[in-house]
């Protein structure tokens, strides 16, 4: 939980003054590319984590790797590495992008079906769905589940829309068994 709690003040922090400068899209993207990265080579995070490397280095490695950053995400990085805190960086980044999406007034979902989504049948679900929520938008990830068996189940942040034939058969046997 510390961890979640110390990455949602780095992302807020970062937010508003990618918010007061005009720079939340650069940021973001920004973001994605150091996430990118730490998740594709993750000696880059051991590196940073290790405590007998000097902040000095690991800030010099960073900038060497990242060349383009903006000062904001650079600085960032650096206030991390200096208070021992990169470990909170992905849970940050992550917060930063629910954040900008919160602003946006897109929501992101993951729609389970028994097959895969045709993109008109995406777009009607991500469109249904939005104004169901009240959102600008919505991206759907559509995760394929056979155990379904027909139909599908939305999940958007803690709220599951239960549409599928498996959830329908379900709720009718804990009516059936509850009479």
């Amino acid at each position: 939980m510390k961890q979640t709690v110390v990455g949602n003040r780095y992302a807020i922090a970062l937010f508003e003054i990618a918010e007061k400068y005009g720079q939340t899209e650069k940021i973001e993207q920004d973001l994605q590319t150091v996430k990118q990265a730490f998740l594709q080579v993750k000696e880059m995070g051991r590196f940073l984590q290790t405590p007998n490397i000097p902040a000095d280095v690991k800030k010099n490695t960073v900038k060497q790797v990242f060349p383009d950053l903006s000062p904001y995400v650079l600085n960032t990085l650096f206030l991390l590495i200096d208070k021992r805190q990169i470990g909170n960086l992905l849970p940050m980044i992550e917060k930063y992008h629910e954040l900008r999406n919160e602003k946006r007034g897109i929501a992101e979902a993951k729609v389970f079906s028994a097959r895969p989504l045709t993109g008109e049948e995406a777009k009607a679900v991500s469109e249904f769905f939005a104004k169901k929520l009240r959102k600008n938008e919505l991206t759907i990830e559509n995760i394929v589940d056979t155990d379904l068996l027909g139909g599908i189940k939305v999940q958007v942040g803690n709220r599951i829309f239960d549409g599928s034939l498996k959830g329908k058969l379900d709720r009718l046997k804990r009516e059936l068994i509850g009479q």
